[in-house]
């Protein structure tokens, strides 16, 4: 007698399919927490990058303005009317004022800037102005009369004048060379013209300004980077010339 034969029982076709289907649920879920997480370094990063921005932002315009006030204060003892601090600029007033048509500087006022400018450069080499400081400059005006492209080159002779002035090492009140050598670094001209002269009041259009450049907010450079300190100033090779380029007139 035979024995009753079994017949063999069917998987359903989704219980087989099941558990794969269970395994890559699960690593889509596994891959969306990577993603989430990855994300949330990543913005967490940008965070503090941001931070940093903004504490560096805040410590340079702290660092600037703190500058800016001692430099305003000592305008404040100059005996010559004008003489003032307005935004980065330094008004000097009837300190830098030129007669009509000349590059020609009053000595009383020359000697005057040669006392002058020494306490600026003091201001310079602290803290607050020596990190963020990155020049002076010069700016020669002349009064509308004349064409512009001779006023232009008048008002380059001006900034170049009072440029002279300073390192004249044969005045008897001449700069010590740490300053001449500080101004040779920091200190460039440029010519204005008559862009921005003063309405109805050409005498005083016929001026020389000093404007203060700071250096702008930048991550960190690393080491090698090319251009990393293109605004640094490098040293100048020192030449004690007393010779003035300029001629009078």
């Amino acid at each position: 007698m035979l024995g009753s034969r079994r017949t063999p029982v069917k998987r359903h076709r989704d219980e087989a399919e099941k558990p794969f289907w269970i395994s890559f649920s699960d690593l889509m879920t596994a891959l969306m927490v990577l993603f989430v997480v990855a994300m949330a370094v990543a913005l967490l990063n940008v965070t503090q990058g941001l931070r940093k921005m903004d504490e560096g932002r805040a410590q340079r315009d702290t660092a600037i303005s703190a500058c800016l006030d001692d430099i305003r204060e000592i305008t404040q003892s100059t005996p010559y009317p004008g003489l003032k601090l307005r935004g980065q600029t330094l008004e000097l007033g009837s300190l830098a004022e030129f007669p009509k048509d000349s590059n020609e500087l009053e000595a009383q006022r020359a000697a005057y800037l040669r006392g002058f400018v020494p306490h600026m450069l003091q201001i310079a080499r602290t803290p607050e102005c020596q990190n963020w400081l990155k020049r002076f400059v010069l700016e020669g005006y002349a009064s509308p009369e004349g064409s512009y492209l001779y006023n232009l080159n008048l008002s380059l002779e001006r900034s170049q004048r009072v440029l002279c002035v300073l390192l004249d090492n044969k005045a008897a009140d001449a700069l010590n060379p740490e300053d001449r050598q500080a101004i040779r670094e920091q200190f460039f001209v440029g010519g204005s013209s008559f862009n921005s002269a003063i309405l109805n009041q050409p005498e005083k259009s016929r001026r020389v300004e000093l404007r203060l450049e700071f250096k702008e907010l930048r991550p960190r450079c690393e080491a090698g980077t090319p251009n990393c300190d293109a605004d640094d100033i490098q040293p100048l090779p020192w030449d004690d010339d007393a010779k003035c380029p300029v001629a009078k007139r």
